[in-house]
Protein backbone atom coordinates (compact mmCIF):
# COMPACT_ATOMS: atom_id res chain seq x y z
CA UNK A 1 0.00 0.00 0.00
CA UNK A 2 1.73 3.09 -1.03
CA UNK A 3 1.93 6.13 1.72
CA UNK A 4 -0.48 8.99 0.17
CA UNK A 5 1.42 12.34 1.23
CA UNK A 6 -1.39 14.66 -0.01
CA UNK A 7 -5.05 14.36 -0.49
CA UNK A 8 -7.33 16.66 -1.39
CA UNK A 9 -10.98 15.85 -1.68
CA UNK A 10 -10.96 13.64 -4.96
CA UNK A 11 -7.32 13.96 -5.71
CA UNK A 12 -4.20 12.27 -3.40
CA UNK A 13 -0.71 12.07 -3.75
CA UNK A 14 1.36 8.81 -3.10
CA UNK A 15 4.83 7.96 -2.90
CA UNK A 16 5.00 5.52 -5.73
CA UNK A 17 6.72 2.29 -4.96
CA UNK A 18 8.27 -0.45 -7.18
CA UNK A 19 4.87 -1.87 -8.25
CA UNK A 20 4.05 1.19 -9.98
CA UNK A 21 7.04 1.45 -12.11
CA UNK A 22 4.92 0.38 -15.30
CA UNK A 23 2.47 3.48 -14.39
CA UNK A 24 5.19 5.79 -14.02
CA UNK A 25 6.33 4.20 -17.37
CA UNK A 26 3.37 4.93 -18.89
CA UNK A 27 3.57 8.62 -17.38
CA UNK A 28 7.06 9.24 -18.96
CA UNK A 29 6.11 8.16 -22.24
CA UNK A 30 2.50 10.56 -22.11
CA UNK A 31 5.38 13.64 -21.22
CA UNK A 32 7.76 12.81 -24.04
CA UNK A 33 4.59 12.42 -26.41
CA UNK A 34 3.47 15.80 -25.43
CA UNK A 35 7.07 16.92 -25.83
CA UNK A 36 6.90 15.52 -29.23
CA UNK A 37 9.98 13.14 -27.82
CA UNK A 38 8.80 9.91 -27.68
CA UNK A 39 11.10 8.60 -30.17
CA UNK A 40 14.44 9.76 -27.49
CA UNK A 41 12.67 7.61 -24.87
CA UNK A 42 14.88 4.17 -23.61
CA UNK A 43 13.29 3.92 -20.42
CA UNK A 44 12.26 0.40 -18.80
CA UNK A 45 9.93 -0.02 -16.34
CA UNK A 46 12.97 -2.35 -15.66
CA UNK A 47 14.90 0.53 -15.44
CA UNK A 48 12.82 2.51 -13.46
CA UNK A 49 12.34 -0.36 -10.96
CA UNK A 50 16.65 -0.13 -10.60
CA UNK A 51 17.35 3.36 -10.59
CA UNK A 52 14.20 5.16 -8.64
CA UNK A 53 13.57 2.27 -6.26
CA UNK A 54 16.73 0.06 -6.18
CA UNK A 55 19.34 2.56 -6.34
CA UNK A 56 16.72 5.53 -5.11
CA UNK A 57 18.32 8.33 -7.64
CA UNK A 58 15.27 10.38 -7.38
CA UNK A 59 11.83 10.62 -5.60
CA UNK A 60 8.49 10.04 -7.38
CA UNK A 61 5.16 11.04 -7.02
CA UNK A 62 1.89 9.90 -8.38
CA UNK A 63 -1.15 12.58 -8.39
CA UNK A 64 -4.42 9.93 -8.58
CA UNK A 65 -7.89 11.33 -8.96
CA UNK A 66 -10.07 8.69 -7.73
CA UNK A 67 -7.76 6.11 -7.54
CA UNK A 68 -6.67 6.43 -11.11
CA UNK A 69 -3.14 8.03 -11.98
CA UNK A 70 -3.56 11.03 -13.75
CA UNK A 71 0.08 12.69 -12.97
CA UNK A 72 3.48 12.42 -11.63
CA UNK A 73 6.54 14.20 -10.32
CA UNK A 74 10.08 13.44 -10.07
CA UNK A 75 12.65 15.35 -8.42
CA UNK A 76 16.21 14.77 -6.92
CA UNK A 77 18.67 16.76 -4.88
CA UNK A 78 21.17 18.64 -5.73
CA UNK A 79 23.65 21.15 -4.07
CA UNK A 80 24.40 24.97 -4.61
CA UNK A 81 28.12 26.05 -3.83
CA UNK A 82 26.84 29.25 -3.85
CA UNK A 83 23.75 28.89 -1.25
CA UNK A 84 25.90 25.93 0.66
CA UNK A 85 22.67 23.80 1.01
CA UNK A 86 20.74 21.20 -1.20
CA UNK A 87 17.97 21.99 -3.42
CA UNK A 88 15.78 19.99 -5.26
CA UNK A 89 15.40 19.39 -9.05
CA UNK A 90 12.22 19.21 -10.51
CA UNK A 91 12.86 16.45 -13.47
CA UNK A 92 9.60 16.05 -14.65
CA UNK A 93 5.98 17.27 -13.69
CA UNK A 94 3.05 16.05 -15.91
CA UNK A 95 -0.70 15.38 -16.06
CA UNK A 96 -2.27 13.77 -18.55
CA UNK A 97 -4.07 16.17 -21.05
CA UNK A 98 -7.68 15.28 -20.13
CA UNK A 99 -6.99 16.46 -16.37
CA UNK A 100 -5.18 19.52 -16.93
CA UNK A 101 -6.62 22.94 -15.93
CA UNK A 102 -7.81 21.31 -12.15
CA UNK A 103 -5.26 22.30 -10.52
CA UNK A 104 -3.63 18.72 -10.27
CA UNK A 105 0.17 20.19 -11.52
CA UNK A 106 0.05 23.31 -9.26
CA UNK A 107 -0.40 20.32 -6.13
CA UNK A 108 2.51 18.18 -7.11
CA UNK A 109 4.75 21.08 -7.95
CA UNK A 110 3.35 22.59 -4.56
CA UNK A 111 4.20 19.21 -2.89
CA UNK A 112 7.78 19.53 -4.09
CA UNK A 113 8.01 23.22 -2.88
CA UNK A 114 6.58 21.96 0.65
CA UNK A 115 9.34 19.08 0.55
CA UNK A 116 11.79 21.77 -0.27
CA UNK A 117 11.16 24.17 2.35
CA UNK A 118 10.63 20.93 4.96
CA UNK A 119 13.90 19.83 4.48
CA UNK A 120 15.64 23.60 4.41
CA UNK A 121 16.78 23.24 0.93
CA UNK A 122 17.72 26.58 -0.50
CA UNK A 123 16.14 26.36 -3.60
CA UNK A 124 14.18 24.71 -5.82
CA UNK A 125 14.57 24.61 -10.10
CA UNK A 126 13.78 22.86 -13.11
CA UNK A 127 13.41 23.26 -16.79
CA UNK A 128 10.99 23.82 -19.38
CA UNK A 129 10.71 23.66 -23.12
CA UNK A 130 10.62 27.59 -25.05
CA UNK A 131 8.09 26.46 -26.73
CA UNK A 132 6.01 24.97 -23.53
CA UNK A 133 3.65 28.60 -23.51
CA UNK A 134 1.17 27.10 -21.26
CA UNK A 135 3.50 25.74 -18.63
CA UNK A 136 5.87 28.81 -18.86
CA UNK A 137 2.69 30.77 -18.04
CA UNK A 138 1.96 28.60 -15.29
CA UNK A 139 5.72 29.39 -13.72
CA UNK A 140 5.22 32.82 -14.43
CA UNK A 141 2.09 32.89 -12.28
CA UNK A 142 3.51 31.06 -9.25
CA UNK A 143 6.40 33.59 -9.05
CA UNK A 144 9.14 31.31 -10.71
CA UNK A 145 12.00 33.28 -12.07
CA UNK A 146 13.21 32.47 -15.54
CA UNK A 147 16.91 32.18 -16.13
CA UNK A 148 17.70 33.33 -19.22
CA UNK A 149 21.20 34.10 -18.29
CA UNK A 150 21.75 30.58 -17.90
CA UNK A 151 22.02 28.05 -20.62
CA UNK A 152 21.68 24.04 -20.43
CA UNK A 153 24.16 21.91 -21.97
CA UNK A 154 24.17 18.24 -22.35
CA UNK A 155 26.30 14.98 -23.48
CA UNK A 156 25.01 11.77 -24.07
CA UNK A 157 25.41 8.35 -25.37
CA UNK A 158 28.60 8.47 -27.82
CA UNK A 159 29.84 12.47 -27.35
CA UNK A 160 29.76 11.61 -23.37
CA UNK A 161 31.33 8.09 -23.88
CA UNK A 162 34.02 9.82 -26.26
CA UNK A 163 34.23 12.76 -23.79
CA UNK A 164 35.08 10.27 -20.95
CA UNK A 165 37.96 8.73 -22.65
CA UNK A 166 39.62 11.83 -22.23
CA UNK A 167 40.73 11.31 -18.87
CA UNK A 168 42.98 8.63 -20.30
Amino acid sequence: MSKIVFEKENFKIKCAEKEDALTIYELIKGIAEYEKMLDEVENTPEMIKEWLFEKKTAETYIGEEYGKPVGFILFFHNYSTFVGRAGIYVEDLFVIPEKRGKGYGKLLLAFAAHTAVERNCGRMEWTCLNWNKPSLDFYGSIGAVKMTEWTTHRLAGNTLSNFAKSLK
